[in-house]
């Protein structure tokens, strides 16, 4: 975890800080199987439609392989916008 993260905690017991670090790797995890999750079902319900097969079909294959890019990009760029307000943020406080 980024210690940037704990910085308005200095007056915090250590325990305490160890609390809502363990608090904050979490939460963070729990974001990151949500998003996955997202990401799984979406592509699927989007590009999976014959279950005549136990493989993927080459169209499907390719379907999801695009789906899977597109919603990844997405998800950095809407994090580094995310980075780059908090930052302005940070420097007009």
């Amino acid at each position: 975890m980024d210690k940037n993260m704990l910085a308005g905690l200095e007056g915090l017991p250590e325990q305490d800080k160890a609390r809502m670090a363990s608090m904050i790797d979490h939460l963070q995890l729990r974001d990151s199987l949500r998003m996955y999750n997202s990401l799984v079902e979406r592509c699927f319900n989007d590009c999976v439609d014959n279950f005549t097969r136990k493989t993927l079909q080459k169209q499907e294959e390719t379907c999801i392989m695009r789906c899977a890019e597109k919603f990844l990009k997405h998800s950095m760029r809407v994090g580094m916008r995310f980075a780059e307000l908090n930052s302005q943020a940070a420097t007009q406080e």
